[in-house]
Formats: structure tokens, sequence, C-alpha cells
């Protein structure tokens, strides 16, 4: 997508030459009614619509949902001077991008729309995604490269029977990539089978998975298919494998081995076709060395590894991470959708995420229960909240007499060096993060940062 504004504005704003400063590299398209904008659609197609120009007689929602009718992928920014609270948020609500009030200055501008511009990518991907997109890629949020790199090993196997081991840390989306794999195969309309291997006693543990007739144990009162058998034709799903104790080891593997199982109690060998997908979080190899985990067992599940990346290896999936839990939480409680600030992403991009893509979800829903009736989450619904003027040491108190032949620029300096300072210290050291904090882009923090000599040894070791 080439970088093409159309800009409605009034004749005046149009031959303001500081607009254009700022956007040099641009295509803008200058129209001042609809109807010539309605014509410059029809010959050209558009990144971004800036609207700066009042039509009095229609509404300014009207207006965006006339841009709408157009062209609904299209992000519109509305300025105007005087812009209202309300009518910003009854604009956003109405599904406008952005709302400037106040003198907008050329870098303001600037930074609004190539936002625009990236969010009218990201949605040219999502709708071509959706048109071609196979229905189990919808269980994997995010196009990074590591993402995609999961998605090709899961086109790939999905048609075949093989066993999988996935491995990755608590709350990457191990059960999601192993839904997944098997929403890619033949097996999609057969039952997808989860067993948590490290919630059950070993007693029960072997029940569970390989059923028992009646009277095998002391409570066994009935005859019961076990979870191979509830998932013949279909994938079992064996989460936390490292967690099992050895001696059902031995069982499955006999189970993988054979394909036919033997309910606890009886002699009877039951045949099942079964795909096996093992999910860990632990190393199974680091496991198999301590004794704690058969050799054997270990190779006859790790046929195709799938390594789940962590959070923090994937930052740029965030924004599409927060949107698909806003639908999915907001659609569970029956509310209207709510948006994220690009402020707030920005915040959440730079957060470290130890309890990964989990710990993400459960964040966007606490900040849903904290933002009330808010259509819109801030930073300080995730807990972000900027720095607070009242907190930072001011290098010249109020009270204190300005000596003379002040140096204007040392002190603005000092002050500035002392909130990236307290910035970076707030954030832990990630860049990102004390971007978020200050209100600036992550380029510009660091360029400030690079200006200071005494702050560079920050930058190096900051992330």
């Amino acid at each position: 997508m080439s970088q093409r504004l159309l800009w409605v504005a009034n004749p005046i704003q149009i031959n303001e030459d500081i607009w254009k400063e700022s956007l040099i590299d641009v295509a803008i398209t200058e129209v001042t009614s609809l109807g010539e904008a309605q014509r410059a659609f029809a010959l050209s197609d558009y990144a971004c619509i800036f609207v700066s120009n009042r039509f009095p007689d229609f509404h300014p929602v009207e207006i965006l949902e006339f841009f709408q009718s157009l062209t609904p992928t299209v992000p519109v920014i509305f300025w105007e001077e005087e812009m209202t609270v309300a009518a910003a948020l009854q604009l956003i609500r109405a599904g406008a991008y952005h709302c400037c009030s106040g003198a907008l200055g050329p870098s303001s501008a600037r930074e609004y729309i190539d936002r625009a511009f990236e969010e009218r990518r990201v949605r040219d991907r999502a709708r071509k995604r959706a048109d071609t997109v196979e229905t189990w890629r919808t269980h994997l949020v995010g196009e990074s490269r590591e993402m995609d790199g999961v998605a090709d090993t899961i086109r790939q196997i999905g048609p075949r029977r093989c066993t999988v081991l996935i491995s990755g840390e608590t709350g990457t989306g191990k059960e999601m990539a192993a839904r997944a794999i098997h929403k890619a195969g033949p097996r999609m309309q057969q039952q997808f089978v989860p067993v948590n291997c490290s919630a059950l006693p070993e007693n029960l543990l072997e029940a569970e998975l390989f059923g028992h007739v009646k009277g095998a144990f002391t409570g066994a009162v009935n005859h019961r298919v076990g979870r191979f058998e509830q998932a013949d034709k279909g994938t079992l799903f064996l989460d936390e494998i490292g967690d099992m104790p050895v001696e059902i080891q031995a069982k499955l593997l006999r189970a993988l081995q054979e394909r036919e199982v033997q309910r606890l109690g009886s002699s009877e060998s039951i045949k099942v076709d079964v795909r096996v997908v093992a999910a860990s979080n632990v190393d199974l190899a680091e496991r198999v060395r301590q004794g704690k985990f058969r050799e054997d067992l270990y190779y006859r599940l790790n046929v195709v590894p799938i390594s789940m990346p962590p959070l923090r290896q994937r930052r740029g999936d965030i924004p599409l991470l927060v949107a698909h839990f806003l639908k999915k939480i907001c659609r569970a409680e029956g509310m209207p959708l709510r948006r994220v600030t690009p402020e707030a992403l920005e915040v959440l991009k730079g957060r470290a995420w130890p309890g990964n893509v989990r710990e993400l979800e459960n964040a966007v829903e606490k900040a849903i229960v904290l933002s009330g009736e808010r259509d819109i989450l801030t930073p300080a619904d995730f807990g972000c909240d900027r720095l607070n003027p009242a907190l930072i040491t001011n290098p010249l108190p109020e009270d204190v007499e300005l000596p003379a032949g002040l140096d204007f620029e040392s002190a603005v300096n000092r002050f500035e060096q002392t909130l990236l300072q307290q910035a970076l210290k707030k954030a832990g050291g990630n860049k990102s993060a004390a971007a978020g904090i200050l209100g600036l882009k992550r380029t510009t923090l660091i360029m400030k940062l690079r200006s200071y000599d005494n702050l560079a040894g920050q930058l190096r070791f900051a992330s």
C-alpha cells in the first residue's frame, strides 16, 4: 500500500505550507468537499483520510459514515481546533481511527498519519487472511516470523498422522497449536480430547487415559471408556506430558506403538486410531537425562517438534493479540467492543510478560473490568500510569532564587536527563516501555539517550 493521503480541508488550510513540510514523502490529494472526495476515490485508492474541515450540513458522524460506505478499511482521522471530548468519543465509537484537537504541529500530524498508514496495512492483511486463510490458522493469533514458522510446520503435518511434541513456556499457547494441528487435517470433524497429565494423581490418570471395567479397583462401580477410546479417529492432546509418572509412561508407549489400549481390569485389547499431540513446558531431554522420563517414549513423541515462542520474542503480535482478546472477552460479557489507545499498546509491547499470552489475556480482561463504562482503554487501565510530575525531582525548586547568568539550556538538559533516567528506571530498562511512560516514540527516546554521554551506558544495556 503506497502512502497516499486524502486530505479533506478548507482552502485556507490547504495553502498552509507547514503541513506539507512533514508529509513530503506522502502523496496527498487535497479536496474541499465530499463530492470531490467521492470522485477522488473513484480514481485512486488511499491509505488514510484526514478530515480537517467542518461541513455545516453534515454531522461529523455522518461524514465518517460517508467515508466508511466508500471504503470501510481506510482509517479516518478527524481534527478540529476546538473538538470536545464528547464529540471525539462519539466519533471513536462510530469507528474513527483518531480525533485531534487544539494546535496540531507538523510532527504530531505526521505521527498520527504514520500510525494510520500502519493500521491500514494491518487491516488489509487481516481482510486478506480472512478471505484466504485456512480455518485452523485462526487458532494462531500473530503475524510475526516466529508464528509464521509454527504455522508453516502445522500446514505440512496437518494431513499426516505423525505424533507431535509441542514445547514452550507456560502460557505460550501450546493447546491452541494442538487444536490448530487437529483442525488442519482430515480429523477435524472428529473429537479433540485434551488431558492435563499434571492435574490427576497416578491412579486416576491411568484410568482416565485407558478406561476401566467394573470392579477394577475400589470405586469402579461401572465400566468407563478412556480418553484414548474417546479420541478414536480424532486427536488426543496430552498436556504437561513431562509430569506423567514413569509407570504410566510404559503403558503410553505401548499404546503408541501398537495403536491399542487395555482398560484397567481387562485383558482385552482395543484398537484405536488416534493422533497424539503432546506438550511440555519443561525440557524433556533433560528429564530423560535425569531418569524421570523414558528415552524411548521421548523419541516416540518427538517425531515432529514444534517450539512455541515466548511473547517477548514476538512483541509485534501484541496489538493483534489485544484486539483478539478484546473481541473475545467483550463478546462473552455481552458488552460493546472496547478499543485501546496507541499509547497503551506501546506500553504493553514494552512489558516482559513472563506469563506470556495467558498473562496478556488476563491483563486485557482486567483492563476491561477496571475501565467501567468507557470504550477506550488507556495505559492506566493496564496499571501503566505515566510518570506523575509531582513525583519528579525538580532540579530548580519554586522558591529558589535564580542565579545571575543561569545557563538555560544546561538547566533544561538536566531536567530532561532526570525524566529519561526515571522513566528507564520505572520501565526496568525497557526502552519501549520507557517511551510509553513519557509519551514519546521509541526512536525519539533512543535519540535523546544518545545525546547524553552519561546515559549511553543505560542505552547499551536497556532492552
